[in-house]
């Protein structure tokens, strides 16, 4: 049989401008797309039971107390009751469980994605909205559309290209509306204010105290994080291992640096970050080690043919 036409296995010779459609469809190794599928479906069951554990609890909030989100609005979702709750969360984590296998990744990743889905608007229509969960959720949407993928394959695929390319502008734009929406509610005054001083005040930890009596020194970490935020499209032009790698370590420095100073961590958020590591690496590591020498009879290499 032929290979799939999404399949390429021939490099480029030029890079791809940013946003461009062949940017977009970029070849990557579905290696990369399996080791983070892998990840991604086996963080389901993390988030459900630790993560957002509260939201079982709607299971036993009075109906009335619902007030679905757009999404919920127009598909007429239905209302949680308590069954309705205890079932979208096993046949998600039992889906999820599955699908991390690479067994039907399209009937599986669909499912996942859309249990995923109904999972956020039972927790988000009772007055509270995260927005850590959107990069997250791109990601569970766009993995079913890649198909096959295995630790060890070796192609590259257009529609892995795709899906990363997805996750990666949703990853990008998370930081960049984020500071958006900060000029649009706060204005400059946001970085000029008292942000950081009040979030330490109400739930610093003893890593951040200390930095209540340095004058200068968070309204400067405000500046740096509007800066970061608003520079956070350059991420896109990222191409080469090695500033994956670079790009990776220093967003989830930043996440564990925040978490360590006001307890504020944004978990999925962090696993859609991980997509743009070169994970075929560890194939191409252990390749480059392989298999241990095997011991030749004496004589046998003197043997023609």
């Amino acid at each position: 049989m032929s290979a799939a036409p999404q399949l390429a296995v021939r490099p480029e010779t030029e890079p791809a401008v940013p946003l461009t459609p062949r940017w977009w469809f970029r070849p990557v190794p579905l290696a990369r797309i399996a080791v983070f599928r892998t990840i991604a479906y086996l963080f389901v069951p993390v988030d459900v039971f630790l993560t957002t554990a509260w939201v079982k609890a709607h299971a036993d909030v009075p109906t009335e107390y619902y007030q679905p989100l757009l999404i919920g609005r127009i598909l007429h979702l239905p209302t949680p009751t308590h069954t309705v709750v205890l079932v979208v969360q096993w046949a998600l984590v039992l889906a999820a469980v599955v699908a991390a296998s690479g067994r039907a990744p399209r009937l599986l990743g669909t499912a996942v994605f859309l249990l995923y889905a109904e999972w956020m608007v039972i927790a988000m229509s009772y007055g509270k909205v995260d927005h850590d969960r959107i990069a997250y959720l791109v990601a569970l949407a766009v993995l079913p559309t890649i198909g096959v993928a295995r630790w060890r394959d070796r192609r590259s695929s257009q529609a892995a290209g795709f899906g990363a390319a997805a996750i990666l502008v949703t990853v990008m734009l998370t930081y960049f509306l984020a500071a958006w929406a900060k000029m649009r509610f706060g204005g400059w005054d946001w970085a000029t204010g008292s942000t950081l001083t009040r979030a330490i005040v109400r739930r610093g930890t003893d890593l951040a105290t200390w930095t209540l009596d340095v004058a200068w020194l968070l309204p400067a970490a405000q500046w740096a994080m509007l800066a970061f935020e608003f520079l956070s499209p350059l991420m896109l032009l990222v191409r080469s291992d090695r500033a994956r790698i670079g790009l990776v370590l220093f967003l989830l420095g930043f996440h564990v640096m925040v978490y360590a100073g006001v307890g504020i961590i944004f978990l999925p958020h962090c696993i859609a970050i991980l997509s743009i590591l070169p994970w075929e690496r560890l194939r191409r590591a252990r390749a480059v080690a392989g298999p241990p020498p095997v011991a030749v009879p004496a004589g046998d290499g003197d043997r023609p043919g």
